[in-house]
């Protein structure tokens, strides 16, 4: 059984455009997330799922493998989709039971172990997209629009994901900061086997998924179960030329 890595990495970011090519230390964002992956031995096969050529070209230049896609995709689950079907008609052995890691392309602070994780909890079973969760350390992310945050029930499985303080905490709210032992930050990174890629994909936006601008409440509003791993492991996404200074200021401490 295979397990691969695709990164789907889209040229045209409305806050910042561009972003797989902007350079971090020398290297451009893209090669951080790319060479991060590689360090797996669980990961037989890795590629950059993307819109346009430069990205292609920029892949190409330090050695990696792409997929070309088109530009029409509502979710990088979908590019990632039409990038293994591309490898199948190509020949690559893909089974329905195969593992599909989804790694964000403007996430050059994930960890190898985070990979390995999400990995792990794939090959616990079937029928469900895999992801990863840590505790929220502070009163500022919690309330951070931009910082996914995700309740699950005792089994694991995710109940919901919102950009909102979630859960919300009635008798604490007026006192100051919850108990952050119920508030986990959702970590972008997905895994799925290629029967549950498939049926995700086939299933319209759906309006929480719209409302919220998540695409794994597609998945929930459909019914596919979501399981989360929690990790003591931390990253952020690159999502604006702010975040680009900030990631520059953090480099050699955390990569």
């Amino acid at each position: 059984m295979v397990t691969l890595c695709l990164i789907p990495a889209r040229y045209a970011s409305t806050r910042f455009p561009g972003k797989p090519l902007a350079l971090l230390k020398s290297k451009p964002i893209i090669q951080h997330v790319y060479e991060k992956a590689k360090l797996s031995p669980l990961i037989d096969d890795v590629f950059v799922a993307t819109d346009d050529f430069r990205i292609v070209n920029a892949v190409e230049s330090f050695g990696g493998k792409s997929i070309m896609t088109s530009k029409d995709h509502p979710s990088g689950t979908d590019r990632i989709a039409e990038a293994v079907d591309k490898l199948l008609k190509e020949g690559y052995d893909i089974e329905e039971n195969s593992i599909i890691i989804n790694l964000q392309g403007d996430e050059p602070f994930v960890k190898v172990e985070m990979i390995e994780q999400l990995i792990e909890l794939m090959k616990e079973g079937e029928g469900y997209i895999g992801t990863l969760a840590k505790h929220i350390e502070n009163e500022r992310d919690f309330h951070n629009p931009n910082i996914v945050k995700v309740v699950f029930n005792k089994k694991g499985e995710a109940l919901y994901f919102s950009r909102s303080p979630i859960p919300f905490n009635r008798e604490k709210f007026l006192k100051g900061f919850s108990d952050k032992n119920f508030m986990y930050k959702h970590i972008g990174i997905y895994g799925y086997t290629f029967k549950v890629l498939k049926q995700f994909v086939n299933l319209p936006p759906s309006d929480l998924e719209i409302i919220e601008s998540l695409e794994q409440l597609r998945a929930l509003d459909y019914g596919i179960n979501i399981r989360v791993k929690i990790t003591q492991y931390d990253s952020f996404g690159i999502d604006t030329p702010e975040d680009l200074e900030v990631a520059e200021k953090c480099l050699n401490i955390s990569l």
